[in-house]
């Protein structure tokens, strides 16, 4: 392997790295989005390859991580478990040993946190969780670096999660942990959030609300994801009839703040998780939102590969 930072890093999850490097995550992402729409070259990782491991479908983790990886200069391989021995007998720490001597960097989007783990406690190289059952930290870089662009700092705003209690929603209340605001979270009876599963220990970074009209109350930033996530579609008609009251609409958002933003990860689905005019309206900030994942992850592989710049 080429010469990198002094001690390895792996992003599994959002409170692997501390306050002050996300600082500077986020202030390389501008620096590297600025340089993108000024098309300004700029290659640090000539030479360097990432291997993107699929276990999961993909479409926005795919094209923003293999096209921000050439935008740097490097290159990628793409795998999934139908063309490789992830999803077959070998066990993952052999392929994390093989894998990780031939490359730089391992993006892997799965079902379990615990087999990132594994893969990352035998790997050389830095392993990026791309999405997970519990987590999707990739995804809360992209929207708090967007609420930056938007509103400025995010330390002490009030976030509102209205729906499952997903991976996203345990990222959020990590992210609430490590970098000082707070989460509102309304979810159906049944689907709660697990405050181990999210790995919170600080109880005061979030409160839980009955409905979601109080959850968006007086909120900076209100933010859903579909009602059935990847892997649980077998509960999809049983989810449709007790997530019917936590569809954002236009009378939440105007429960919130009155320069309150409107996120969703995507893809979306209108009439059911939020409607059209909010998604579609002023305070939408989804497209780029969206477009945000590529630049925070562009810094965010260059700090795991070659540590701060300057």
């Amino acid at each position: 392997m080429k010469p990198g930072p002094a001690l390895m890093k792996h992003f599994l999850q959002i409170k692997d790295l501390r306050s002050e490097e996300y600082a500077y995550l986020f202030e390389r992402a501008r620096v590297i989005k600025t340089r993108f729409k000024n098309y300004e070259r700029y290659v640090p990782l000539v030479d360097r390859t990432l291997a993107m491991i699929f276990e999961k479908a993909s479409t926005r983790t795919r094209v923003s991580f293999e096209a921000g990886m050439y935008q740097l200069g490097g290159s990628v391989v793409h795998l999934t478990t139908g063309d490789s021995q992830l999803g077959r007998a070998e066990p993952i720490e052999d392929t994390a040993r093989v894998i990780s001597r031939m490359v730089d960097l391992v993006m892997i989007r799965t079902y379990e946190q615990a087999k990132i783990e594994r893969f990352a406690a035998h790997s050389r190289v830095p392993v990026i969780n791309g999405l997970t059952n519990e987590y999707h930290p990739c995804q809360i870089l992209a929207d708090i670096f967007t609420f930056i662009e938007h509103r400025g700092s995010i330390q002490g705003k009030v976030v509102a999660w209205v729906g499952d209690g997903n991976n996203m929603a345990n990222t959020w209340l990590q992210a609430a942990e490590v970098m000082g605001f707070k989460v509102h979270v309304s979810t159906p009876s049944g689907y709660e959030i697990d405050p181990a599963v999210a790995g919170v220990s600080d109880r005061g970074c979030y409160r839980v609300f009955d409905h979601p009209m109080q959850a968006c109350a007086g909120a900076h930033l209100v933010t859903t994801d579909v009602w059935t996530s990847m892997g649980y579609e077998a509960e999809n008609e049983e989810r449709l009839k007790a997530f019917v009251d936590w569809c954002v609409d236009e009378e939440m958002m105007a429960a919130a703040q009155p320069d309150a933003l409107f996120m969703h990860c995507l893809p979306a689905h209108r009439g059911e998780e939020v409607t059209a005019e909010v998604i579609d309206g002023p305070q939408s900030v989804v497209w780029d939102e969206a477009e945000n994942r590529m630049h925070v992850q562009k810094a965010l592989m260059e700090y795991l590969l070659l540590g701060r710049i300057g």
